[in-house]
């Protein structure tokens, strides 16, 4: 099956064809004008720029990676409108100078039904830091971790 027939399909398919490389399947997820705000906020507006976007991330920061999808959550706004969560879990990123560790994220989905098929109309990824509560931008610019709990 290479459509969503549910909702739920779309992350589920979007890690399949991840660890496939099939970017033109992944891209087809998505509505033409689609939308796609990535971990750093670069922000894609349209299929074919989320497709060029994946298969440039995909040969070069992402082409050892395994990226796999944990608990899904499913929110129905209408009966063909729904926003779907994911939790992601990145293994296997294309090492700078540092080793590349694992990455937990949660991706938003905002889904249509079209159809018989469920399309992506808006996704953004955003990653978990694990003992913060915000990001704090430093003097040099730098972003970092920040707990205001913990004075």
């Amino acid at each position: 099956m290479n459509t969503a027939e549910r909702p739920e399909d779309v992350p589920r398919l979007f890690v399949e064809f991840w660890n496939q490389r099939r970017v033109d399947l992944m891209a087809a997820l998505f509505d033409e004008d689609a939308d796609f705000v990535n971990v750093v906020g670069l922000w894609w507006e349209n299929r074919a720029d989320i497709f060029k976007a994946h298969d440039y991330g995909l040969k070069v920061i992402f082409k050892d990676s395994t990226l796999k999808v944990g608990r899904v959550k499913l929110k129905m706004l209408a009966e063909d409108v729904a926003v779907v969560h994911a939790r992601m879990t990145l293994s296997g990123q294309t090492d700078l100078g540092d080793k590349a560790h694992t990455r937990r994220t949660i991706f938003s989905f905002t889904v249509r039904r079209s159809g018989d098929a469920w399309y992506c109309a808006s996704a953004q990824n955003t990653d978990i830091v694990i003992g913060a509560e915000t990001l704090i931008r430093t003097a040099s610019g730098e972003l970092r971790p920040a707990d205001y709990r913990k004075k």
